[in-house]
C-alpha cells in the first residue's frame, strides 16, 4: 500500500515578511510587496521594480561564517528549512532516512555574478590575491549547493537533489519529495525551493524579451494578473521549505498536519522557449493526471492557486486549461494568484505557492488576487479580486507554468 505524504512543517522567506505568519499576513491583507529595486542600480533597465524580501541574515539567525559562505538564495533556503523543522517539531530521525529535495531556476546567480564582476575587473592577478570569494566560487557555480546547504543543516544522509525546471522547479521539488515518502525511500524530507534572482543579469534577461512589467511609475500595482491592463510579471525572490513525512508516523507523534500531497503531474508543450499554446492542453493534461493520481474528481476541487504571472498569454493560457480540465466546475471554483502580492520568484514561487495552499487549507481562507480592478473578458473565472475570502476547502489545486514549456499540477487535500 502506498504511503501518504503529508506536510507537517512550513517555513517561508518571502517579500512582505520573513516567516510563515508574516507571509500569511501579507497574503490575507492583500498587501503588495513590489517596490523600486534596491539590491542594485536598476536605473538603466526597462523594468526597475521587483518584490524584494526584507531579509536581514543576522536577524534571521545566520552566523557570520554562514553569511560569508552562502549566496542569498542559500541563506533563504536554510532559514526556511529551520523554520519548517521548528514548526514540525520532528526529532530523532535516522540520518539515513532523511532526504532533501530543493528546486531553483537560477541557482546562486547573485553570488556568482558578483564574483564574476570582481574577476572581470581584477584580471588574472585577482586569482592570486583575492582570498574572500575564491573558496566559495565553486559553490556559487553549482546549483546543487542549495540542496547541500539544507542537507548539511539536518545531517541528511538519504537522497539529496536539486531540481531545476524553470518556474515549475518548486512544485516539481515538492512532488519529488512527496514521492520519496510515498515510495518509502525516506521518512523525513525537506522539500521546497529558493531563488534570489533580483540581479542585473537576470533582470537583463527578462528585459530583453519584455516579459517583466515596465510600470515603474506605479510599482505597488504593477503585478496585476488577470487584469486587462496587465503588462508583464514582476520579478520576486524568496524561499519556502516544507517538512514532509508519512501520515501514520505524523499521527503517532501528534504532529499538526497541514495537508496531504495527494497528487501531482508534469507535462511539456515541446513548443517554444517562452511561448504557450493558447488552448492550454498540456497544463490541462497535467491537472487531469494529478486528479487521477489523487483519486479525486474535478468536482472535488475547491480552490485553484493559479500560476497567474500577469503576462497576457499566460493568464489566458491557464484560464483555458482550467476550463478544458475542469469543465463547468472551473466557473464555480475561486481562483487567485499570490504573485500579485509577492511577485514571481522564478523557481521558488512554486514552493511558496504550495506553502500558501497548505495554509489556505489549514485556515480555510482563500488569498486574493491583488490589483485586479479591470476584468479581462478572456479571463472570465472567479479570480477573488482584492479581498481574501473565507471558503470551505477540502482539496486545492496549484499549477505552475515555466519557460521551456514546463507545466505542473499538484493537489493538496485536508487530512
Amino acid at each position: 500500500m502506498t504511503r501518504k505524504a503529508v506536510i507537517t512543517g512550513v517555513g517561508v522567506v518571502a517579500p512582505g515578511g520573513v516567516g510563515r505568519e508574516a507571509f500569511w499576513d501579507t497574503l490575507t491583507a492583500g498587501r503588495t510587496a513590489t517596490r523600486e529595486i534596491t539590491l542594485f542600480d536598476a536605473s538603466e533597465f526597462r523594468s526597475r521594480i521587483a518584490a524584494e524580501a526584507d531579509f536581514d541574515a543576522v536577524a534571521a539567525g545566520l552566523s557570520a561564517r554562514e553569511i560569508r559562505r552562502m549566496d542569498r538564495a542559500a541563506q533563504f533556503a536554510v532559514v526556511s528549512a529551520r523554520e519548517a523543522l521548528r514548526d514540525s517539531g520532528i526529532t530523532g530521525v535516522d540520518p539515513g532516512r532523511i532526504a532533501v529535495s530543493i528546486g531553483s531556476a537560477v541557482g546562486c546567480t547573485m553570488g556568482l555574478e558578483e564574483e564574476y564582476a570582481v574577476l572581470s575587473d581584477g584580471g588574472r592577478q585577482w586569482l592570486v590575491d583575492h582570498t574572500y570569494g575564491v573558496p566559495h566560487l565553486y559553490g556559487y557555480m553549482v546549483p546543487s549547493t542549495l540542496a547541500v546547504e539544507v542537507a548539511n543543516e539536518v545531517s541528511a544522509e538519504g537522497p539529496v537533489g536539486l531540481i531545476s525546471t524553470g518556474c515549475t522547479s518548486g512544485l516539481d521539488a515538492v512532488s519529488h519529495g512527496a514521492q520519496l515518502i510515498q515510495e518509502g525511500a525516506a521518512d523525513l524530507v525537506l522539500a521546497g525551493a529558493t531563488d534570489a534572482p533580483i540581479s542585473p543579469i537576470t533582470s537583463a534577461c527578462f528585459d530583453a524579451i519584455k516579459a517583466t512589467s515596465p510600470s515603474n511609475h506605479d510599482a505597488a500595482h504593477a503585478s496585476r494578473p488577470f487584469d486587462k491592463r496587465r503588462d508583464g510579471f514582476v520579478l520576486g525572490e524568496g524561499s519556502a521549505v516544507m517538512v514532509l513525512e508519512e501520515e501514520e508516523s505524523a499521527r503517532r507523534r501528534g504532529a499538526h498536519i497541514y495537508a496531504e500531497v495527494a497528487g501531482f503531474a508534469s507535462r511539456s508543450n515541446a513548443f517554444h522557449m517562452t511561448g504557450l499554446k493558447p488552448d492550454g492542453r498540456e497544463m490541462a493534461e497535467a491537472i487531469t493526471v494529478a486528479l487521477r493520481r489523487a483519486k479525486l474528481d474535478k468536482s472535488d476541487v475547491d480552490y485553484i492557486n493559479a500560476h497567474g504571472s500577469g503576462t497576457k498569454q499566460n493568464d489566458r493560457h491557464e484560464t483555458a486549461a482550467f476550463k478544458r480540465s475542469l469543465g463547468n466546475r472551473a466557473y464555480e471554483v475561486p481562483v487567485s494568484s499570490i504573485k500579485s502580492m509577492v511577485g514571481h520568484s522564478l523557481g521558488a514561487i512554486g514552493s511558496i505557492e504550495v506553502a500558501a495552499c497548505a495554509l489556505a487549507l489549514d485556515r480555510q481562507v482563500v488569498p486574493p488576487t491583488a490589483n485586479l480592478h479591470h476584468a479581462d473578458p478572456e479571463c472570465d473565472l472567479d479570480y477573488v479580486p482584492l479581498v481574501a475570502r473565507e471558503h470551505a476547502m477540502d482539496a486545492v489545486l496549484s499549477v505552475g507554468s515555466g519557460f521551456g514549456g514546463f507545466q505542473t499540477a499538484m493537489l493538496l487535500t485536508r487530512v
